[in-house]
């Protein structure tokens, strides 16, 4: 007996809405900022724990992940860290709202996680993460899950002035850690046991 994969519907990026809304400024300006920031933080919290959604639209028929591009270079996908003690879920949401949500309450997506496909440790304060926790890390300085997020047919987002949303092709993802670094660049793998179901109107 073959157990089928699970479905995710993908509509096209068309019947999405994109606005902006008020720049959201980045705490940190630079790698070794982010790194002492958090530093600090676990001196007063412990262990990081963030969460991120992977939002899927399609194009062509083949589907798109919506990225934040920030300034020229940076991609990250949308959400942040957790408050101690906040439930993931709830906490995705929330960082998704602060992210992409527009100000009117009325205009909020619902926001469907779905699974959790990968969770990424930082054992050190360097930049590098790993799909795993190393044997002789007692204690990882961060602990990020990434979520399937299941988009409805139709949503507004309000992206921030300071950034971008781009939709960037699954291929283009693939083994292109140069330009993604190592987390976004393996979600080609960590989807494929997904089967797409694209949906156009």
């Amino acid at each position: 007996m073959v157990s089928s994969s699970p479905i995710v519907n993908t509509y096209p990026l068309s019947s999405y809405t994109f606005g902006a809304k008020e720049a959201k400024m980045e705490k940190d300006t630079s790698v070794a900022d982010r790194l002492a920031r958090m530093k600090v933080n676990y001196m007063k919290e412990g262990m990081r724990t963030s969460v991120e959604g992977i939002l899927l639209v399609q194009e062509h028929n083949h589907p798109h992940i919506l990225l934040l591009q920030i300034g020229n270079t940076f991609c990250k996908l949308p959400g942040g860290r957790l408050k101690p003690g906040e439930n993931e879920i709830e906490g995705l949401k929330r960082k998704l709202s602060s992210k992409l949500g527009a100000n009117s309450p009325a205009f909020q997506p619902d926001w469907q996680i779905g699974e959790c496909v990968a969770t990424w440790w930082r054992p050190n304060f360097e930049t590098m993460m790993y799909p795993y926790c190393p044997p002789h890390i007692t204690k990882p300085k961060e602990c990020k899950k990434i979520f399937m997020v299941h988009l409805s047919e139709r949503e507004y987002f309000a992206v921030p002035k300071n950034l971008k949303l781009l939709a960037v092709p699954l291929f283009e993802l693939y083994d292109n850690v140069q330009r993604y670094g190592p987390v976004i660049s393996t979600i080609p793998q960590q989807l494929s046991r997904f089967q797409f179901n694209m949906i156009n109107n």
